[in-house]
């Protein structure tokens, strides 16, 4: 039991908040390119994005395991891109840092979504049954790409005015 649930059920729910997570981190990156702030998105995608890597945690385990050192990765991009948005109000370098903190635990949350895919899905497990092949690394290179992209086009879109801090 986790948190009152089964081991199954708290996968469910684990699952769909990582998914919800990633959904509002699509919306709050389009914000990005369209120069929107979207503050009500934005701190969904934070709070979900942190509860999702808080929460892998809670899963039984012996040792410390790569998706581990990914989500205390992630954590910690995350405090910063939370400490840029609501502590700094983007103001200056805090745009910049916001960004690519911001984005980068959002690549994370795809990278594991990916990951998790080609080990639990029978199709996409029959490609790369060790997560070693080809078609994983081309998966992970190409989405890779797409969020180097998204980061650099979003350091030259994204210019909101700052946040007048008290």
């Amino acid at each position: 039991m986790i948190l009152g649930l089964s081991l199954a059920s708290f996968t469910v729910l684990h699952l769909v908040i990582s998914m919800i997570a990633i959904a509002f981190g699509f919306v709050v990156a389009g914000g990005l390119l369209s120069s929107n702030k979207l503050p009500g998105w934005t701190a969904l995608f934070l709070l979900t994005t942190i509860l999702t890597n808080a929460t892998g945690f809670l899963f039984p385990f012996t040792k410390l395991l790569p998706s581990h050192i990914v989500a205390i990765i992630s954590l910690v991009l995350l405090a910063v891109a939370v400490f840029a948005l609501y502590g700094k109000g983007l103001a200056g370098k805090w745009r910049l840092v916001y960004i690519v903190t911001a984005m980068l635990a959002l690549w994370f949350n795809v990278f594991v979504l990916i990951a998790q895919s080609f080990q639990k899905v029978a199709l996409l497990n029959v490609y790369a049954p060790t997560g070693t092949e080809p078609p994983f690394a081309i998966t992970q290179g190409v989405t890779l790409a797409f969020f180097i992209v998204v980061i650099v086009a979003a350091l030259k879109k994204f210019r909101p005015a700052t946040i007048k801090l008290a």
